[in-house]
């Protein structure tokens, strides 16, 4: 590609920092997830109002992934990375030093918002200063990076909370920050600024964009614990999210220069490679969320030691990065696809086999398996997206492939949680149809049970009862969660065989140069 910029190790050091910056506002999302308990405590919030703390930041982020695009073409990559690192750095110390509910909603959202405009722009870099022999090395460290901090956040959340405070879950990221924003404008030399597309910018594309993706973002986040549309906050913000998607589509291919550039959809390669980030966000989001729920729920894990339990993901993507940048180069990347993907259907497969009692080591082998399968699909499908692109397209197309991936785990997580309530409703239901009078497996059990109470010298037949009510709703709990990752094993298992279909990347043509 003659119009790559040439690759210096100012340039690298320049990309280091931002996948540094990048790391800081993807882990930031999961970090403070697992010890939402623990800020709630410490501003008094009601368990509705906590919730926003997450979902403010995520409505934010989602609205700025896509316009990153075209700030990075107007403002150039230099000012946008250094900015929304500033940014992002002083939302972070305001969270931290928050007196009420509301203020840390409004400085949550501020990060969210700040920090979206860092995370296209990596991979953006990377698909313009680095040439195509070079990318097997840079894809597994942004895949491990996109993948690495959603999984070890919960992690780093516990024992943040636990050693220190919940203050320091924000207070970490202040020193990081600087060094990111000081690193950003020092280093940084891709491209230069384009001040005149600030004055076609548009405006009402960008109230559109806010209210279709901010709308979706919302229902999504609150649709599952609201019964969807009998919520009427969340009837009224679908209503604004599907006007806002109409407008945004419209104004995209009627106006000169759009807020967000839907043609490199028009790439076959980069449609596909977007189809499987949507569903890849499924998997990675959808089940950093459902472990440390099953731990948490069925087991009493408390943050610690759920995050002591997940980190094991985390490690077998440390082992299998360097592995996959070695793959990439001497394999079809279809059959690393294949291979990815079949991988995290059967570490969800394991995972139908689960009981109760399941502990670290029998969540161990899952969780080795699918960081290390992951890490295998990351790589391929980002070099498929992203790699046969022309270079004026990568900035916008960059936005697009990674409001993908955040899309799918909006959709996923919508789509678990309500699973999980349904399917345990059902499974409740039909449990306690068997443990009926006429069982005698039953009875006895109950008796059992009266007697140990009774020698309590409480009401052995009530708290039998109560006892064996308690464990039907347990059962029928991870009865939903068996449910939940039999649907995930399909999903995987039909994306390697829509990945044997594709058309092999054209960038795979070359062999790389020595």
């Amino acid at each position: 590609m003659t119009d790559t910029p040439e690759l210096t190790p100012r340039r690298i050091m320049a990309f280091m920092v931002m996948v540094f910056g990048m790391f800081m506002a993807i882990l930031d999302i999961q970090i403070v997830s697992a010890s939402l308990s623990e800020i709630q405590a410490g501003l008094g919030a009601s368990r509705d109002e906590i919730s926003w703390v997450q979902t403010a930041y995520l409505i934010a982020e989602v609205i700025m992934i896509p316009l990153s695009g075209l700030l990075g073409r107007m403002m150039s990559t230099r000012l946008l990375f250094a900015a929304s690192a500033a940014g992002f750095t002083a939302a972070s110390f305001m969270c931290a030093t928050a007196g009420s509910i509301n203020e840390m909603i409004l400085w949550r959202a501020l990060q969210g918002f700040l920090g979206g405009g860092m995370i296209p722009s990596v991979f953006a870099a990377a698909f313009t200063i680095f040439p195509p022999s070079k990318r097997n090395i840079v894809s597994p460290i942004i895949g491990l990076i996109a993948t690495l901090a959603p999984t070890v956040g919960p992690t780093v959340g516990g024992y943040l909370s636990h050693a220190l405070s919940w203050h320091w879950l924000f207070l970490v990221n202040v020193p990081a920050g600087i060094l990111v924003t000081v690193g950003a404008l020092s280093l940084i030399d891709f491209d230069k600024p384009d001040w005149k597309l600030f004055q076609t910018f548009d405006w009402w594309g960008l109230l559109a964009l806010a209210c279709f993706l901010g709308g979706m973002e919302y229902v999504l986040e609150e649709g599952p614990g609201n019964d969807w549309f009998q919520d009427e906050a969340v009837a009224i913000l679908f209503i604004i999210a599907s006007i806002g998607c109409v407008t945004t589509f419209w104004r995209a291919f009627t106006r000169e220069n759009p807020v967000v550039d839907f043609s490199a959809f028009t790439d076959a390669n980069f449609s596909l490679g977007s189809l499987f980030s949507f569903v890849m966000g499924i998997g990675l989001y959808g089940m950093t969320y459902l472990y440390p729920l099953y731990l948490s729920s069925v087991r009493g894990y408390d943050s610690l030691m759920t995050g002591e339990t997940v980190f094991v993901s985390g490690i077998a993507m440390f082992i299998a990065a360097p592995l996959t940048g070695m793959l990439a180069s001497k394999v079809d990347l279809r059959v690393m696809m294949v291979a990815g993907f079949l991988g995290f259907g059967l570490s969800t497969y394991m995972l139908t086999y689960m009981t109760d009692q399941w502990d670290f080591w029998e969540l161990f082998w899952p969780q080795v398996l699918r960081g290390m399968s992951l890490m295998i699909c990351m790589v391929p499908i980002n070099n498929l997206a992203l790699g046969t692109l022309p270079p004026a397209k990568i900035k916008g197309a960059s936005g697009l492939y990674n409001l993908m991936r955040n899309l799918g785990g909006a959709v996923g997580l919508a789509v678990i949680n309500q699973m999980l309530t349904d399917r345990q409703a059902l499974h409740d239901a039909r449990l306690a149809e068997a443990v009926n009078w006429a069982n005698p497996e039953a009875l006895r059990q109950r008796d059992l049970l009266a007697n140990i109470y009774s020698q309590s010298g409480l009401d052995g037949t009530t708290a039998a009862l109560s006892q064996l009510a308690a464990r039907v709703q347990g059962q029928a709990h991870v009865m939903a969660f068996i449910d939940t990752f039999v649907v995930l094993t399909f999903l995987f298992a039909s994306l390697a065989l829509m990945a044997l279909a594709m058309k092999p990347p054209k960038a795979q043509g070359k062999p790389p140069a020595h």
